[in-house]
């Protein structure tokens, strides 16, 4: 039975409202649970609008499992098709079963019949917009008045022929343990970037809807891309628990059953799925770093310490970093002043090694000898004499026995206690920076190079000579 209010059909102004307003839009087409006291659900539903009408360029969402992500996702590519029928859209999920059964939701809801005179149906809200005769199917479709609308796709699938207005990632990664898998994570990314990306049309927009795993994860790596590149992003990110105590949404995942799950995982995997703290930061090795303005001068402003130090762990192999730190000493203290950390091959670290010891006037430099180094040592003593005039650093090339992970491992505390980076060491040294906050406790670590360098600092002023020089 229609209802009216002053002669006005109800049922005309909620499809009027859906139409204009997304969360409208959510609401009409499932009441029970995009409901207007579900805040958080109202709040996003305006921010993907906000952010389609904007001139942003990336929107990341991060929420816990069952908050309604993917659902939302789906309602709003329905929602933006309704209003844009050139909008071309392509939807990348983990794999092609899964972004094809998505594809088919929006496919059906927008051919769905009217099958019960209360229910509102897609082509009441969007008269006129309905799938293509001819080409419906389930993972790639166009609308009547469009051309190639949408396209369901994934990491081992194909995106040929296809341009996209709007990109929507959602939840590239199946479990935790891709998650800590640098390789899967770094496959991913290759795909986004060389893939994904080269189909997105001049003013397309991206949205990436996923779990924050890791913080080399997509929407991590995302994030700090776009913005060093000067993009717009907006970053919606929820916990399941809030900070006072209460819960995102009671009625979704109330506080019994939050700890009944969360107690039956690990620490580090509940905190990423709920709370939004990649695994990788909850279970690093190193949890502070400590940091100075200036270094240990007296009341004079002289130097406090009277020798510049340097360690170096040379490339064990073509795929590990040099890792090369400059540094003083001042009462059992370290302060590091500079730091070379590349992958680069030895034609160019030599010569970058040899000018930092001498434009930062180091006097001592202690080089594993272990896997070549022996022969950087050497050669790094012949650029300082012949290029740089300087005999001022002596060069010790040394042979590291211990075992690297323990080494790493039993010197962490110290590491965090008594040595200093510049306070902002993570715009001078990104690499070596992420390298440090990163590494974990357990589980695979994809490279050891800067932990195991920093480390050799902490083994030589913390404990004296640890190690054998040759």
């Amino acid at each position: 039975m229609q209802q009216t209010i002053n002669n006005i059909d109800l049922a005309e102004i909620q499809k009027a409202l859906a139409r204009k307003e997304f969360f409208s839009y959510c609401n009409l087409k499932a009441p029970d649970f995009y409901k207007e006291d579900r805040n958080f659900l109202v709040s996003v539903c305006h921010d993907f609008q906000d952010f389609y009408e904007s001139d942003e360029d990336v929107l990341v969402l991060n929420m816990p499992p069952r908050h309604g992500k993917s659902r939302t996702v789906g309602c709003f590519v329905e929602w933006a098709l309704g209003n844009n029928q050139n909008e071309k859209i392509m939807m990348g999920s983990y794999n092609e079963s899964l972004s094809t059964t998505f594809s088919k939701g929006v496919r059906d809801t927008i051919l769905e019949g009217k099958g019960d005179e209360d229910k509102i149906v897609y082509s009441e809200i969007f008269p006129g917009v309905t799938i293509k005769y001819g080409d419906s199917a389930m993972n790639k479709w166009s609308l009547e008045n469009g051309y190639n609308n949408y396209l369901a796709t994934s990491p081992k699938g194909t995106a040929t022929g296809f341009g996209a207005t709007l990109m929507i990632i959602d939840d590239l990664i199946k479990s935790s343990l891709e998650a800590n898998n640098a390789d899967v994570l770094e496959q991913q990314w290759t795909w986004f970037t060389d893939t994904m990306l080269s189909r997105l049309e001049e003013g397309g927009k991206i949205i990436i809807v996923m779990t924050r795993w890791h913080n080399d994860d997509l929407a991590g790596r995302a994030l700090r891309h776009f913005k060093a590149l000067g993009m717009k992003v907006r970053h919606i990110s929820y916990k399941a628990l809030q900070d006072d105590g209460t819960m995102l949404c009671d009625s979704i995942l109330s506080r019994r059953s939050y700890d009944v799950k969360t107690k039956s995982m690990s620490k580090e995997i509940a905190a990423a799925n709920y709370q939004q703290e990649p695994m990788d930061l909850k279970g690093r090795l190193y949890t502070k770093f400590k940091t100075y303005t200036k270094l240990p001068v007296d009341e004079n402003g002289n130097p406090l310490y009277t020798k510049v130090k340097n360690y170096t762990d040379t490339a064990d192999t073509g795929d590990d970093f040099l890792c090369s730190i400059d540094y003083v000493e001042y009462n059992n203290e370290a302060y590091v002043i500079n730091v070379i950390y590349t992958k680069d091959g030895m034609e160019i670290t030599e010569p970058a090694v040899a000018k930092m010891l001498f434009e930062d006037g180091v006097n001592e430099a202690d080089i594993e000898s272990n896997n070549g180094g022996r022969g950087f040592a050497r050669n790094v003593e012949t650029l300082l004499l012949e290029k740089f005039q300087s005999n001022r650093c002596m060069i010790n090339p040394f042979f590291q026995s211990k075992n690297k992970i323990s080494r790493i491992i039993s010197n962490s505390t110290w590491v965090m206690n008594h040595i200093y980076f510049p306070v902002n060491w993570a715009d001078r040294f990104p690499d070596y920076y992420d390298a440090m906050n990163r590494y974990q406790k357990e589980g695979k670590n994809p490279h050891d190079d800067a932990p195991d360098a920093t480390t050799g600092i902490a083994e030589k002023v913390g404990q004296g000579d640890t190690f054998s020089f040759d």
